[in-house]
This record gives structure tokens, C-alpha cells and sequence, in this order.
């Protein structure tokens, strides 16, 4: 196993941020490389997240995570980013290059895609055609995982018809938008059905989607992972469809920031995954 040579710093931007479980994660994958360091939840308000991003350097971070609501301000703040931060508009992570440059990169996209490969490894999406609830960045970052994992057609369906057009016009003839009233019929003819809104989160109001027209072989995932499994979730399981939930996308966006930062990329195990749900589950409930 690579050493580091010196103390590994990193920490997740965010406001608020102690809700974050990006913590418990990546401590517990410095214990088990046997790394000294640590990873830090650091609350910068808005308005000071150039500042905070620009001091990464001289505390000797690695990089950062970033999450709700600082994503769009810190990928106008980076010296660089990649073609999936540019496409999707907002950055995930940040990384400390050698020059002390900031380069962004969002790795939501991959932490959507190995999440649903693990769960159902026999699932292909290529060719076929998949409905995303929602047109935030979080939609945006779905959208783009399912465009290059060669996904034939996009249904969106938006309370803003107009996010969702934006959507289309970055993507193109992939997408299709349909009107928040048509939300239970989009799902004809999908193989998979994506929640990317927060209705259904702890503190948030639920959905009203009705599934029924939802074809039994589909896939339905949501990105949501507070609680652990949201009704959305435990309708489709109830009806035997298959499901992925958000918290393996929170893990597997991990390591892929682990390699930008530290040369190293560490396995998302069964010990990890049941740490992070019973700690949820604690606070949350299932």
C-alpha cells in the first residue's frame, strides 16, 4: 500500500454541513489505510466560499467535497474544470494541484452510475429509456451518467417546465420534457425512474407519484438518502420493482475524489455501507 508523506487534509464545504455524512466515510478510509489525517466538515457561509477555497492551499488541504449550496460559486471559483463540471454547471469536488491551482470536478455523475452497476450488475442501460424527476443540479449530474452510459432516451418531468428545457438545451434530442401534471404517466415505457428532487427527504413534503403505470422490470432509484429508503423507494419495493437508494451514490463518489487527492482509491465495502446506514437510521429511522 502508497504512504503519504505528509498529514492528509480534506474536508466538505458546505451550509449547513454538520448533517454531512461525507465525514464519517472518508475517516473511516483513512483508519483502514492506515493513513494520518483527516477529513473535516467546514461550514462557510455563502458569500465567503471564494475566500475559504482560495486558503486551501496554504492549510495544506488536499481538496474538498462540496455540497448544498455552495456547488455553482465554487465551480466560478476554480482555475479549471472538467468537461462533466462544465456540462453538469456545478463541481463536487475540489482538488489542490501541485502549482496550488484549485481544479474542479463533479463526481456525482460516477458515484450515480457504480452505484446502480453494484446493485444490479446485470442492468444495462444501454438503449433504453429512463425518466428523471426533477431539473437541479442534481438532475443535471444524473442526466449526464446516463448519457454516457449510452441511455437511448431521457423523460424530464419539472414543476419549472423552463429548468427542464435548460436541461434539453444542454444535452439535446437525448431529453424530452414533459409538465409536472403528466408526472405519473412519464413513467410508461421507462426502465428506470429517477428521483432527483427532495421531496420524500426527512423535513421535506413527500411525493404523490403513483407508480402503477411503471413497467415491473424497471429500475427506481432515488438520490435521496435521508432517510435511508424514502416511500418512493419502499412503494417500488412493495410491488417487487427493483431499487437503488442515495446512499451508495454518497459512497461511491468517494473514492474517485480519494484518487484525484491522494493517489489512492479505496474499496466501498459492506462494513462501510452498514456503518453509514445504521448512523442514519439512528437519526433518521429507516
Amino acid at each position: 500500500m502508497e504512504k503519504l508523506e505528509k498529514f492528509a487534509l480534506a474536508g466538505v464545504i458546505g451550509w449547513p454541513v454538520m448533517h454531512s455524512r461525507s465525514p464519517l466515510m472518508h475517516n473511516y478510509w483513512m483508519e483502514q489505510q492506515g493513513i494520518k489525517g483527516a477529513y473535516l466538515p467546514l461550514a462557510i457561509e455563502p458569500g465567503k466560499v471564494p475566500e475559504a477555497l482560495r486558503a486551501l492551499p496554504k492549510l495544506g488541504f488536499a481538496g474538498c467535497n462540496v455540497t448544498i449550496p455552495h456547488k455553482l460559486v465554487a465551480k466560478e471559483t476554480v482555475d479549471e474544470v472538467d468537461e462533466a463540471a462544465e456540462k453538469i454547471g456545478a463541481i463536487s469536488c475540489v482538488v489542490v494541484r501541485e502549482d496550488k491551482s484549485l481544479y474542479g470536478t463533479n463526481n456525482d455523475w460516477i458515484g450515480f452510475l457504480r452505484n446502480l452497476e453494484q446493485a444490479h450488475p446485470q442492468f444495462d442501460l444501454s438503449g433504453r429509456q429512463a425518466t428523471v424527476i426533477g431539473a437541479g443540479g442534481g438532475a443535471r449530474a444524473v442526466c449526464y451518467g446516463l448519457i454516457k452510459a449510452g441511455i437511448k432516451k431521457i423523460l424530464i418531468v419539472n414543476r419549472t417546465t423552463a429548468h427542464a428545457e435548460s436541461i434539453k438545451q444542454i444535452f439535446g434530442d437525448t431529453i424530452s420534457v414533459e409538465g409536472w401534471e403528466q408526472r405519473s404517466k412519464a413513467l410508461e415505457g421507462a426502465d428506470i425512474v429517477v428521483n432527483a428532487t427532495c421531496l420524500g427527504m426527512v423535513g421535506m413534503e413527500d411525493h404523490d407519484l403513483s407508480i402503477e403505470a411503471l413497467n415491473s422490470e424497471a429500475v427506481v432509484y432515488d438520490i435521496i438518502y435521508t432517510p435511508r429508503q424514502t416511500s418512493f423507494v419502499r412503494s417500488a419495493s412493495e410491488r417487487q420493482n427493483r431499487t437503488c437508494t442515495g446512499l451508495g451514490m454518497l459512497l461511491h463518489q468517494g473514492p474517485v475524489a480519494w484518487k484525484y487527492w491522494f493517489g489512492i482509491e479505496p474499496q466501498v465495502t459492506t462494513e462501510l455501507h452498514e456503518l453509514l446506514a445504521q448512523d442514519l437510521e439512528a437519526e433518521y429511522g429507516k
